[in-house]
């Protein structure tokens, strides 16, 4: 019977957890944390937007980051299996609107009991307040060189920070990545994964605010808008384009569309300055916006120009737009002329701020970047340069947007990474 050493009590790690113990092996979690699940908690606003239930087409158009390297991962725990799985551990679901899956209760706690209850069906032991200080290897000489030619190193268990031994066949790490540090999201999985001959893709925040330039932006703090359009562009190169439902805070935007956003930020352009235009009349094309503008103007053409978007835009954007306009905001409706309009309706369409960079690990949701996937089997998530050493969830180099797709890449990727370590080369 195999033993299995899963590190981190997370997503992925009680899912490797799982997996692993359902193929019949001895499986011991380590968590440093006090309890499980911690992140898992504060998903989806403590509600746990546990996967989506799209198509598998529209799963991967929704990975940011190495989406090839999912295809076992996927096909090994697609998400109608992880609905079907949470269903039969007695967490009851709903499907809202995006094709986002929630528990029936939006109580992310009855996700993280359900895998607590599968844990201990399959005998899985459960050490809390075990933070790990090292993997223990043999043939590891210290020589990363070598270690990266050949599989020399063989995965024996691990050691914890309190110098407790645990001997394992097999080590799984899941430990997630830089996001949320309440959680217990220290980066220690990066480090351990370093220690045994693994290159780490640069880690940055990702499904994180945007910092904004302009001041003005500030003005409009608390205010919601649902329904926009958003482009991201570098020069004339287009970064990221959506609609959807976005927030000004009080250093930028945030909200779903810019979270998004933010990921394919993150990827090629992160701390440059780019432009972020907001069509805040998506469904207006200029020529409709200015009929609307003629149509409202003409109810009201003796009314100066400060009172004349009220029925057009949200009250807190309406002095921003008079502003960006550069119209007197004292003048006569029935004295705008067309040029003028043209001036309006351009604010409409593509009110454009400058982004400065995006909000920093405490804000993000995820982390992009990890332990780099060419180094790790897609077939199994067994490391390439340890004989069985495995990977799972966040501290890998993979990432999606929002909408359950992240929780889904570590559901797959604990599952397959459990499963293969309690089967692979069993003796």
């Amino acid at each position: 019977m195999k033993r299995i050493v899963v590190i981190g009590g997370g997503a992925a790690g009680m899912m490797a957890a799982v997996g692993a113990a359902g193929q019949g092996a001895l499986v011991t979690l380590l968590e440093q944390n006090e309890k499980t699940g911690k992140k898992i908690y504060i998903t989806g606003k403590g509600r746990c937007n546990l996967t989506n239930a799209c198509s598998r087409e529209e799963f991967f158009n929704n990975i940011v980051s190495n989406g090839k390297f999912l295809y076992s991962a996927f096909n090994c725990m697609d998400n109608q299996s992880v609905i079907n799985f949470f269903e039969k551990a007695g967490c009851r679901l709903k499907t809202e609107r995006g094709e986002r899956v929630f528990p029936m209760s939006d109580h992310s706690s009855d996700v993280i009991a359900a895998l607590n209850r599968q844990m201990e069906k399959r005998g899985v032991k459960v050490w809390l307040h075990s933070p790990v200080s090292e993997i223990l290897m043999e043939n590891n000489n210290g020589d990363e060189e070598k270690e990266r030619a050949a599989l020399k190193s063989r995965v024996l268990g691990v050691k914890l920070k309190n110098g407790t031994v645990v001997d394992a066949d097999g080590v799984i790490v899941a430990t997630g990545g830089m996001s949320y540090e309440a959680t217990g999201a220290s980066g220690d999985g990066y480090r351990l994964a370093e220690k045994a001959g693994h290159s780490i893709k640069e880690l940055k925040p990702a499904l994180a605010p945007f910092t904004i330039k302009e001041s003005w932006c500030t003005e409009m703090q608390g205010l919601s808008l649902k329904n926009v359009s958003v482009v991201i562009k570098n020069g004339k190169k287009k970064i990221y384009e959506g609609f959807g439902e976005m927030l000004f805070t009080h250093f930028g935007v945030s909200g779903p569309l810019i979270l998004s956003a933010s990921s394919y930020y993150a990827k090629k352009y992160n701390g440059m300055q780019v432009e972020l235009l907001i069509d805040l009349k998506p469904a207006l094309t200029r020529e409709q916006l200015d009929k609307r503008l003629l149509r409202d103007f003409d109810e009201i053409k003796n009314r100066q120009f400060k009172n004349a978007l009220d029925g057009l835009l949200p009250s807190k954007m309406v002095p921003v737009i008079i502003r960006l306009s550069g119209i007197s905001p004292q003048k006569q409706v029935n004295e705008i002329t067309r040029a003028e309009r043209g001036r309006i309706i351009e604010c409409l369409k593509a009110l454009t701020l400058t982004v400065t960079g995006t909000r920093d690990f405490k804000e993000a949701i995820i982390t992009q970047g990890g332990v780099h996937v060419k180094e790790i089997n897609p077939s199994t998530m067994e490391s390439k340069l340890v004989k069985g050493l495995y990977f799972a969830g966040e501290v890998l180099d993979l990432d999606a947007l929002t909408g359950g797709f992240n929780l889904q890449i570590a559901w797959s990727t604990g599952y397959l990474a459990g499963t293969s370590a309690a089967t692979e080369n069993k003796e």
